[in-house]
């Protein structure tokens, strides 16, 4: 494809605010029942019936959360929605609709949002989410991308983080570790580049690890699955932030402890060879790198036998007492007390 070295460049300011929201928002359309007014009042109007509605926010600050030297803006905005797609998802519940808002430094031109919304209206087409609202307003340096996401499921069907009990075992889908690696061949590729701006990324090696930084998805069809196989989990989170993070926090909000196995982690071909290549522990990183958007989930061991040989899940551990601790046992058949290891948002 030729590229266009002229590029149309609109500024923002042309258009306002109103102006703005309207260009950016024409495309959407209604699909969820519960949606009665979307965009274009003081505010939506929603009516779930005898759903209980589950509600998340997340937002993501250019510098912290991504980097536009290797993050295309379509895909930023296809993540932006499937990370907060995930959060529905770990509460065993549907996504139903978002609201999106930004703050944009004036580098930013209409054709720039343009791309951002073509990601965002893409991954809600693909997930079923209305875009109901939001909001824009200005930066003093850099892109912020705020949104929050609203879903619904019967009282009955919803999981939470505390309700894991002891002997329940401890089940990951997919497979972990993937993403931290996509963006350690990322950074590497923006280095090169820095050095030598002539060289061109050969990333044919690595093009699952990178997509799972990209452009993530969100594992909605889990909620089916499991209602198929008749499982209700005890307790459920995803994992945006790093395994051994996300495991403490299902023990702590559970009051129980766990011994997640070393030689179960479910790992892709492609992330070990790459953790051989940066000479990276491949358990290291399964268990602290984040962005999987993977989902973890304790179910009682009555149920092992719907689960076992599911190609969609791993049990990986299980639940012990409170007073054992929460360990990884290694393939030498050692303990060692897991620590949180992962994102830490407030970090600098």
């Amino acid at each position: 494809m030729i590229e266009d070295k002229n590029p149309q460049r609109t500024s923002i300011a042309q258009l306002g605010e109103f102006g703005l929201i309207d260009h950016l928002t024409k495309h959407f359309e209604i699909n969820q029942p519960s949606t009665l007014k979307g965009i274009g009042d003081d505010a939506a109007v929603l009516d779930f019936k005898d759903k209980k509605v589950v509600i998340s926010t997340d937002i993501m600050v250019e510098g912290v959360h991504f980097d536009l030297a290797y993050m295309p803006l379509k895909h930023l905005g296809y993540k932006a929605v499937v990370t907060n797609v995930s959060d529905i998802c770990a509460m065993n519940a549907k996504a139903t609709q978002i609201t999106v808002s930004i703050a944009v430094s004036n580098r930013f031109t209409l054709e720039a949002l343009e791309e951002l919304y073509a990601g965002i209206a893409l991954a809600a087409t693909e997930y079923k989410v209305d875009v109901i609202g939001g909001d824009t307003t200005s930066s003093q340096k850099g892109l912020i991308i705020s949104i929050t996401i609203l879903g619904e499921a019967d009282e009955e069907e919803i999981v939470y983080r505390n309700g894991a009990k002891p002997t329940n075992l401890l089940v990951v889908t997919g497979d972990i570790g993937a993403a931290y690696m996509g963006l350690q061949v990322l950074e590497r590729e923006k280095q090169v580049f820095q050095v030598n701006p002539n060289s061109q990324p050969d990333l044919e090696l690595y093009t699952y690890l990178i997509e799972r930084q990209l452009k993530p998805e969100a594992r909605k069809d889990v909620r089916t699955l499991l209602h198929a196989l008749k499982i209700k989990p005890t307790s459920m989170i995803d994992i945006s932030d790093g395994l051994s993070s996300e495991i403490i926090h299902l023990c702590k909000q559970s009051n129980v402890g766990c011994n997640l196995y070393e030689d179960k982690l479910p790992l892709d071909p492609q992330f070990i060879n790459v953790c051989e290549e940066f000479n990276i522990d491949s358990t290291t990183v399964a268990i602290n790198g984040g962005e999987d958007y993977e989902l973890l989930f304790t179910i009682p061991i009555e149920d092992f036998d719907k689960i076992k040989g599911n190609p969609n899940f791993t049990i990986i551990g299980h639940m012990t007492e409170e007073s054992e601790g929460i360990h990884l046992v290694t393939r030498a058949n050692t303990k060692i007390a897991l620590k949180a290891r992962g994102w830490n948002a407030l970090s600098e």
